[in-house]
């Protein structure tokens, strides 16, 4: 399994224009983070967890030649307003790319996306196969995925576990019910909003403190705001086996 994190970063509390915080004057790479989403690579198969506004560039950053599915965490839109760039992959393959999310998650889509799903289509929209879940293991082509529901705020999130990956993203709850489904994980990708208390994110505190719960061999944080503070600087203060993440991040397992 390869697992790239496409971004790592976050909308929220990021004023890119005119900001002059040390973070974002920064010439470290592994600060310029893009809206958060995950490419993996397994049993032949690519899928993208999350298309955020940010999709298009960071697919053609990693040259990603074949995408199979697409999982959605929630619906927020800086998770959700790729969607459109996936027309190109229907070029490609001819075929319908199936979409993965709850309920909640799919209503959303065809209402920001009514073009996609109407009953007489424009020529070239994206053409996708909608797939409702809910909280109980399922296949994306014939890959085991098992949803993981945490809470972001008042919104339920999903997470998903692949095998020995578990991807966590844009939470401040898990209970000990669905904290199971993640033990004996190798590999953890975990929200870290910033330093100070949020109303929907694990701080960097927070974070860590379940990243040492889990017991994970590598554990990457994402959904990073530049109130975090600088890659170099915050890695230092970091645990052994947990690191920030970064994008265009390569993972094997």
């Amino acid at each position: 399994m390869f697992i790239t994190l496409l971004g790592t970063g976050t909308s929220s509390g990021v004023p890119l224009i005119g900001c002059s915080c040390e973070v974002c004057r920064s010439v470290d790479f592994r600060d310029k983070r893009l809206r958060t989403s995950v490419h993996i690579a397994v049993n032949g198969r690519s899928f993208v967890i999350d298309t955020g506004p940010d999709f298009r560039q960071q697919v053609l950053r990693l040259n990603l030649q074949q995408l199979d599915a697409v999982l959605f965490t929630h619906e927020h839109k800086d998770h959700t307003a790729g969607l459109d760039e996936i027309r190109a992959y229907n070029f490609r393959s001819g075929q319908d790319i199936p979409v993965y999310g709850r309920p909640t998650v799919l209503a959303q889509l065809q209402r920001e996306f009514a073009y996609v799903f109407a009953e007489n289509k424009y020529p070239g929209t994206p053409h996708v196969e909608l797939h409702n879940i809910i909280n109980e293991p399922f296949e994306v082509l014939g890959v085991p995925v098992i949803p993981i529901e945490v809470m972001h705020h008042k919104l339920p999130v999903y997470g998903y576990r692949v095998g020995d990956f578990t991807y966590l993203t844009d939470l401040n709850y898990i209970s000990d019910e669905e904290l199971e489904k993640v033990y004996g994980t190798k590999v953890l990708v975990l929200d870290a909003l910033q330093l100070k208390p949020h109303i929907s994110h694990f701080t960097l505190d927070q974070a860590v403190a379940l990243a040492k719960r889990v017991g994970a061999d590598r554990t990457y944080f994402v959904h990073i705001s530049h109130k975090l503070g600088m890659h170099r600087e915050v890695e230092k203060e970091l645990p052994h086996g947990i690191r920030l993440g970064y994008d265009g991040l390569q993972i094997k397992l």
